[in-house]
């Protein structure tokens, strides 16, 4: 990433997540921050008010006059958009410096002391929780996330520290262009593979990226992980898990909404943890995220602060309704082992109660080859709703549906195959004790209604 004469940036596909932490991190350095998506969303708009100048048509006539000089703009890019699409190809014809979103984040990893979170699942509430420990220790941090931070109500953290916290992201193995100082290793299941094409060539792009950890730094994996790590040498190596590993919990106790723990370590056990967001799966990122924030240096006193004042993510695991006699939850899980996790954990917080999911499916080619391990995990749910496929980058696939899923739930789940526009209806003419809707399409733009609809529902059940 040049930094000289650079006047202004321009991203192609600048709705992601992940790209509107850069896009406020150039915002916040006073430059140019422009770019395209193809809709506009809460997350654009948001950008907009911010300063940033989006457009949703694909049209180079559409290009600020600012990002049209290639000697001082910058063109950033998601690996989601097409090489064909018209901007970034006239990008190209004319000479600018383009690069993709992980390369922007490798040039940061190699200036500052990057600390890195790569996995399947778990790591942008890991990551989420990490930056938090740090950033409210002596140490603080900078950090750029792939989810909204509810303490902090943002994606990006700014700071003068040298640190800054990463979500490390597989897809199209753009990780590989982070050189870490530290990284946590959440999981390597099988994804992506309209990308890696096989769990080899997955599991073997997580091996690379254990060989781009700088050499007086750390690699903190999870047990059990198929991964065949090729460390530089001086790299130190620990491994955790919930109650195993040089990192683990001890004494954990899980008791009306509440979760504490011991947490042990090669360096300094710490007593007495407190979940500020109580969910069972969080205990296990709890400890990889204290694991690395530990190691870089923060006390004891401030790791218990930190995961007790740790608010949780949007979309992960996240309360939109709790009361005795109604929940509703919001979760990105998108991946069978995702919400395998997901349906564990509310099955453990609420075991006699009723559970419902309402599932989006995300990617045509996810369904085909995960089919049966998504109906395994939402088969421990006493009621399923499915929608159809989320399709995101992906053209269909003949055959490919949520009825693949539908099909091969277990006997005995209460199961809906419904079309998406019929989700409030459905939701307005059913009643739900717990009710969690999953997955990382659109469905979750419903939430906000369906949590209004259920809160009115249950006013009015009060009251009579």
């Amino acid at each position: 990433m040049p930094t000289k004469d650079i006047q202004a940036v321009y991203f192609v596909g600048a709705g992601g997540i992940g790209m509107s932490a850069i896009e406020r991190y150039f915002l916040k350095q006073g430059l140019v921050v422009a770019g395209y998506d193809k809709t506009p969303t809460e997350l654009t708009l948001q950008l907009e008010r911010e300063g940033m100048l989006i457009h949703y048509e694909e049209n180079t006539n559409l290009i600020p006059q600012a990002c049209l000089n290639p000697q001082s703009c910058l063109v950033v890019y998601t690996p989601a958009i097409p090489n064909n699409h018209k901007e970034l190809v006239f990008f190209r014809q004319n000479g600018f410096t383009i690069e993709k979103r992980a390369q922007v984040l490798g040039t940061i990893t190699r200036r500052m002391k990057g600390l890195c979170v790569a996995g399947t699942h778990g790591k942008t509430t890991t990551s989420a929780m990490c930056a938090h420990i740090l950033h409210q220790s002596h140490l603080d941090c900078n950090a750029f996330l792939g989810g909204i931070s509810k303490n902090y109500g943002t994606n990006y953290i700014l700071s003068e520290s040298p640190y800054v916290v990463i979500e490390a992201d597989e897809f199209d193995r753009s990780f590989h262009w982070l050189s870490p100082y530290m990284t946590v290793i959440t999981s390597a299941d099988p994804d992506h593979l309209d990308i890696y094409g096989t769990k080899e060539a997955y599991l073997q792009s997580f091996s690379h990226y254990t060989s781009l950890i700088q050499p007086e730094g750390a690699l903190i994996v999870h047990r059990g992980l198929e991964v065949d790590e090729q460390l530089p040498q001086g790299v130190r190596r620990y491994d955790y898990a919930l109650d195993e590993g040089d990192f683990h919990a001890e004494n954990i106790h899980i008791d009306n909404g509440e979760i504490t723990f011991d947490f042990i370590s090669p360096i300094e056990n710490v007593s007495n943890v407190r979940l500020g967001q109580p969910i069972p799966i969080n205990i296990e990122n709890g400890v990889a995220a204290m694991a690395m924030a530990q190691m870089a240096g923060c006390t004891a006193d401030e790791l218990r602060q930190g995961m007790e004042t740790f608010g949780g993510v949007d979309r992960r695991f996240d309360f939109k309704v709790k009361t005795d006699s109604l929940v509703l939850l919001s979760d990105y899980a998108h991946h069978p082992k995702e919400i395998l996790q997901s349906a564990r954990s509310i099955r453990q917080l609420y075991s006699h109660r009723h559970i419902t999911a309402i599932f989006q499916p995300h990617l045509y080619t996810r369904t085909r080859d995960f089919y049966r391990e998504f109906a395994q995990a939402l088969s421990l749910l006493d009621e399923v709703v499915l929608t159809e496929i989320y399709p995101a980058r992906e053209e269909p696939i003949e055959g490919v549906t949520s009825q693949l899923i539908y099909d091969n739930l277990a006997p005995g789940v209460e199961k809906h195959l419904i079309a998406k526009a019929d989700v409030i209806d459905f939701v307005a003419t059913h009643q739900f004790d717990v009710l969690i809707v999953l997955g990382a399409g659109d469905l979750d733009a419903m939430v906000p209604q369906i949590a209004e609809m259920l809160t009115c529902t249950q006013r009015c059940k009060e009251k009579n």
